[in-house]
């Protein structure tokens, strides 16, 4: 039996390089997925779309707006009837020394990486609420919501916001059976990694801190979306989930 048969799932960021893994994992195990994407993004999104096997509903949003997020859980309700689990995946960095750093880029990666995660919880579990029967709320955090990364610290700041945001949602929201969790990713093959992967050194360098002396591949982050969907996950809640061959574990640079 497909362990997700039925439900419905959003994705945010869902053409990027872990955002395709997961939906293409929730449809293979009988999800209805909702493929969120930027506007400018929407002809992709939907030649994406076009290759699940499962209904889908492609919702161009910018999520670090509130409105817009509403709307975007209000049309997936109007599709599928419901909303069982949200994934917060879109995410966004910006290389800055913090003496250089400038106030938009902080807010852009404050807006897309810690408030578009606030505004989707809050939307999707008061639908969860409302319709009845519990839900899950899972976000792709990063390593990075630990483990400091100079040049980074809106990027940092806004994961660790994410893991906080996780511990507290998944108190206040139990005793409605709403499980919050963190998936946190260390170094995975995916086109925000590209230029890393594309540079031998920088390669060597990026191996000699994972234990396991690997990139990951975004299907095993998919793997566990999966499982923290599923019934088998029923009762995990306010937990981070480490996906980074034990990079959390040996980080030689800090």
């Amino acid at each position: 039996m497909q362990r997700l048969e039925g439900r419905v799932m959003l994705v945010t960021g869902a053409i990027g390089g872990i955002g395709r893994a997961l939906c293409k994992r929730f449809a293979n195990e009988g999800a209805r997925v909702v493929v969120n994407c930027l506007p400018s993004d929407l002809g992709e999104a939907e030649k994406f779309a076009a290759e699940l096997d499962a209904p889908v509903l492609v919702f161009a949003a910018d999520v670090s707006s509130f409105a817009e997020v509403s709307a975007m859980v209000a049309a997936t309700v109007e599709r599928f009837g419901r909303l069982d689990v949200a994934v917060n995946n879109a995410g966004i960095e910006i290389r800055a020394p913090f003496l250089d750093a400038t106030e938009d880029d902080w807010r852009k990666v404050l807006g897309v990486n810690l408030d578009a995660a606030f505004f989707l919880c809050q939307a999707a579990a008061r639908q969860m609420v409302k319709q009845g029967g519990g839900g899950r709320l899972i976000n792709i955090s990063s390593v990075h919501e630990d483990i400091p990364f100079e040049g980074f610290t809106s990027y940092c700041v806004s994961k660790g916001g994410m893991r906080m945001l996780a511990r507290n949602l998944a108190v206040e929201l139990a005793p409605h059976c709403i499980t919050v969790n963190n998936i946190a990713p260390g170094a995975i093959a995916t086109p925000i990694n590209q230029a890393v992967l594309d540079d031998p050194q920088e390669q060597k360098n990026a191996l000699s801190e994972i234990p396991l002396g690997r990139f990951g591949r975004p299907n095993e982050v998919a793997s566990v979306a999966v499982f923290l969907a599923s019934e088998e996950a029923s009762y995990v809640t306010g937990s981070t989930y480490f996906v980074d061959g034990g990079m959390t574990h040996q980080v030689t640079r800090y």
